[in-house]
């Protein structure tokens, strides 16, 4: 199955490049380009791509923003990778709160971009274990106190679901989830599930920012 998408960035080189560093891949499409944020919406609504590849700092409306409208709009299965310098984006977390399913720095190489794709387009968070503690966890020391939404509550998760969860904010794949519990990943992949629908979440990245935002997670310590 090809994955379709859609590379935004306000740089012309960087859209060039994206496009024929992805487009060599027999299993990605570039559908199309955009420029800045809005044009970005407009094509997203237009293409339904799969991933859209984003930049955070454009004109006229940023890639936090853009990310927020393109995940909001009812039905849509467009994922957002977004593209960071990493050290000098403090950004990204309020773009992974928007819905991003994760991040890639700017300076990847050809395959990684083409991993981080597959890995996106297949629903699971781009998010290793190393990026989770030095991403989220810096930029949930921002949050004063936990930011739960309505009629969200994480006492309805069962003891056996908190402790997965804590281990989705660490990053961890649903294998290595198994091997630290001792459970088969079939029953990982289904916890996860029920995770994300009792605390109305669209996918892993935001559970592990939940982690966090609701207090769960203590930012600088590390979930056992």
């Amino acid at each position: 199955m090809t994955i379709r998408v859609l590379i935004v960035d306000d740089q012309a080189m960087v859209r060039d490049a994206f496009s024929v560093l992805l487009g060599a891949q027999p299993d990605i499409e570039v559908v199309a380009t955009a420029e800045d944020g809005a044009h970005a919406v407009a094509r997203a609504e237009e293409l339904a791509p799969d991933v859209v590849v984003m930049d955070i700092r454009m004109p006229r409306l940023d890639g936090i923003e853009a990310t927020r409208r393109i995940t909001a709009r009812p039905g849509s299965g467009t994922r957002i990778l977004i593209l960071t310098t990493f050290t000098l984006d403090e950004y990204v977390y309020e773009a992974l709160r928007a819905g991003a399913a994760g991040f890639l720095l700017k300076d990847a190489s050809g395959e990684e971009l083409a991993h981080a794709v597959r890995v996106v387009a297949s629903g699971d968070a781009l998010l290793t274990p190393d990026v989770t503690m030095r991403l989220i966890t810096e930029f949930a020391r921002v949050t004063n106190e936990p930011k739960r939404s309505p009629g969200v509550r994480i006492e309805e998760l069962t003891p056996r679901e908190t402790e997965v969860l804590t281990q989705v904010a660490l990053g961890l794949s649903n294998t290595e989830i198994a091997e630290r519990l001792i459970i088969a990943e079939e029953t990982v992949k289904t916890h996860v599930g029920r995770i994300l629908m009792k605390l109305r979440l669209r996918d892993r990245t935001q559970a592990a920012v939940f982690t966090y935002e609701s207090g769960l997670v203590v930012p600088g310590t590390t979930p056992r």
